[in-house]
């Protein structure tokens, strides 16, 4: 029926995902498992916002904007751009876009 055991538990050990990717992956997931994370990403397909404006589109208060932009800027997700007094944010890879589409399309077809 099965192969080898010792061959068999040898192949499942090649299985074993790289501990690297999938804290990277788990890092992504925990930056997008929030609402106002996700809303700020949102905002941000039409281009790049400042923080103050990001405060308006979330209806937050400036620390709760900064805390959520510092957990996507540290996951890759944003990136930044200084002009003056001001601190101008922009997605940092457009493949979050797929990964925002996918999750709306998996929870559609429930």
């Amino acid at each position: 029926m099965y192969e080898d055991p010792e061959n068999r538990l040898t192949s499942l050990f090649e299985l074993t995902p790289d501990d690297e990717r999938v804290d990277s992956q788990q890092t992504v997931f925990k930056a997008l498992a929030n609402e106002h994370r996700i809303r700020i990403l949102e905002a941000l397909r039409d281009g790049e916002l400042c923080a103050c404006e990001l405060q308006v589109v979330l209806d937050a208060p400036q620390s709760t904007v900064a805390s959520h932009l510092r957990e996507l800027k540290d996951a890759g997700l944003v990136k930044t751009r200084r002009q003056g007094k001001w601190t101008y944010y922009r997605i940092g890879d457009t493949a979050v876009f797929q990964l925002l589409d996918v999750a709306h399309a998996l929870a559609e077809s429930r």
